[in-house]
């Protein structure tokens, strides 16, 4: 006769499984990517006032292809707290190059072509992590979605690094730089719907 009394208790346990296997992403998960928007959102304005080059812009986003690499490398099975230190450690350096970047003495040009198709790019990428960050947040995306999608990410900021290392980014580099954001846009899209 102690089935019922043990019953009540395994109901509730796999409740409790339950809830857990469809719990949201770890909070460690939302700030590194909350914290990568906000990097990104510095590079936009520091383009939008001159404080920042297209060539400096550009050296942030290869490092920020970096990090991405390091963020799908630990997403995976979701971050741990020393993995976090050490992502950690990679956007402090990325936000004093940002700071000692937008500080010196080389002025860009708000209004030139290379640097406006700078800005929207960039503005893309705040956009794309923004959406990741909402579908981490709704857990919609599990930890190998998210793994993929920053390995993505990390593709896209290669292309746009490459395209500003000269100081000038062309029509055709733009066109490719938005075809790589487009095929990013439609995995983040099918990741999030695929329920």
């Amino acid at each position: 006769m102690k089935y019922p009394q043990t019953l009540p208790v395994l109901i509730a346990l796999a409740f409790a499984g339950a809830a857990h296997a469809q719990a949201p992403a770890q909070p460690a998960q939302e700030q590194v990517i909350q914290r990568q928007v906000n990097q990104q959102q510095r590079v936009e304005n520091g383009l939008k006032d001159g404080s920042l080059t297209v060539r400096e812009a550009g050296r942030i986003e290869k490092k920020e292809a970096g990090l991405d690499r390091m963020i799908a490398r630990d997403s995976k099975d979701g971050i741990s707290a020393q993995e976090q230190k050490q992502i950690n450690a990679r956007e402090n350096a990325i936000s004093r190059d940002i700071a000692r970047d937008a500080h010196n003495a080389k002025r860009g040009d708000p209004a030139g072509t290379s640097n406006q198709r700078m800005q929207a790019d960039v503005q893309r990428n705040v956009n794309q992590d923004q959406r990741i960050q909402a579908g981490v947040q709704s857990g919609q995306l599990s930890g190998n979605e998210v793994s993929s999608l920053e390995r993505g990410q990390a593709r896209v900021d290669r292309t746009e690094a490459r395209a500003a290392r000269n100081g000038h980014v062309s029509a055709a580099e733009q066109a490719a730089v938005q075809r790589r954001e487009n095929k990013q846009s439609r995995r983040i899209h099918r990741d999030r719907q695929n329920g």
